[in-house]
């Protein structure tokens, strides 16, 4: 199978720029049809401050349809022919459970090749652009994300729900786009009631962006989703003998943090100025839709092909638990690479988290509403 050169693997230094306004959204990414249908199923609902988002929106979309073209030219056939070399490896647990700092530990690992920001950014074409682009426009990103400090960049591991989304496939991912309006494809967090249209074009965009990655190196993937969690039973379908590594983390850590993110991600990804109304209760409704969905697929799986991580003891000891991951899911030798992940880890000593306070009545109503997790993953 004819492969792209891929570059070395190494977290890039960097961008010491704050978050310019200038910065490329997902949005830039999109073929011309697929932005402007998003926008008008929102009925083009801009707020006024965002017009100059949307005119650099509409400028930049058609250059990448002009690329997609150039890479199904140069690497079409390639594409239809690729060929997983093994079963991929999902990481997936809700959003701010610690899936991001155990995507950046096992990217590390050679013997993976996992999405980029590029490459999310810019599925239509990364095969023949991202050489260029990541070279001379990495400037354009911020140094950290603004939802929890972590570093960013193109080169950094990224989660492949903002591919899907820049593809067009159907993801609650849209909502960043319109965040006053009724949150869209919610559904897609534990694929119960999908039009039939909408799951076959979902599942043929993973597919297209999973073959994309395995042209680009012929290694085993390793994706990382929050929402994919609700989605294990057809993940296992599409990908057979896929993994699957789950972590969970103390609600009363994750409502807070995740309520920061989703802040975060409509202030800098929204055509529109977010009022965060019903913010709330869509955390409170997507993490009982994900994990109503794994609960009930996960029964269905190979119970060899799961494992569950707490975030408590990653963090811990994190090297020792990823040793534990290559274990129990038989991922090959862990030796090559523990020396790697030490010296990360070593990096990672200052980082600060974010510190959150909460009041009593919102604590019980988070005990209340997500009893079952608190009680499954010994969180009482």
């Amino acid at each position: 199978m004819t492969t792209a050169t891929a570059p070395p693997k190494k977290l890039p230094k960097l961008n010491t720029n704050p978050y310019p306004w200038y910065s490329p959204r997902f949005w830039h990414g999109m073929r011309p049809g697929t932005f402007w249908s998003l926008c008008a199923r929102h009925r083009f609902r801009f707020h006024p401050i965002r017009w100059p988002m949307v005119f650099l929106v509409g400028l930049t979309t058609p250059v990448n349809s002009l690329l997609a073209l150039f890479q199904h030219l140069w690497y079409g056939k390639a594409i239809a022919a690729a060929r997983l070399k093994e079963p991929p490896v999902f990481i997936i647990g809700h959003w701010r459970s610690g899936t991001t700092y155990l995507h950046e530990l096992m990217y590390l690992d050679e013997r993976f090749v996992s999405p980029t920001t590029y490459q999310c950014f810019a599925p239509q074409h990364f095969l023949v652009s991202e050489w260029l682009i990541t070279r001379t426009l990495w400037w354009l990103l911020p140094n950290r994300r603004p939802m929890d400090n972590m570093a960013a960049g193109f080169d950094r591991p990224q989660e492949d729900e903002f591919a899907l989304l820049t593809l067009g496939a159907p993801t609650p991912y849209e909502r960043f786009a319109f965040p006053n309006d009724p949150p869209p494809h919610v559904e897609f967090l534990d694929m119960q009631g999908c039009d039939a249209a909408d799951r076959t074009r979902f599942e043929q965009a993973l597919v297209q962006f999973v073959k994309l990655l395995s042209v680009a190196a012929d290694k085993r993937v390793l994706l990382k989703s929050p929402p994919h969690t609700g989605r294990v039973e057809t993940l296992a379908r599409l990908f057979p003998g896929a993994k699957f590594i789950h972590i969970v983390r103390n609600p009363y850590a994750l409502f807070p943090s995740t309520m920061r993110l989703w802040q975060s991600l409509d202030e800098v990804q929204g055509l529109q100025m977010p009022r965060g109304v019903g913010l709330e209760e869509y955390v409170f409704d997507c993490f009982t839709r994900m994990y109503r969905g794994y609960e009930e697929q996960r029964q269905k799986l190979d119970p060899a092909a799961v494992v569950d991580l707490r975030y408590e003891d990653l963090i811990a000891d994190p090297v020792g638990e990823v040793a534990q991951l290559y274990q129990r899911l038989n991922l090959g030798d862990f030796e090559p690479i523990r020396e790697k992940i030490a010296a990360f880890v070593g990096t990672q000593k200052d980082y600060q988290p974010n510190k959150h306070q909460m009041d009593e009545e919102l604590k019980a109503r988070i005990r209340e509403r997500w009893a079952g997790y608190f009680e499954r993953y010994g969180y009482e």
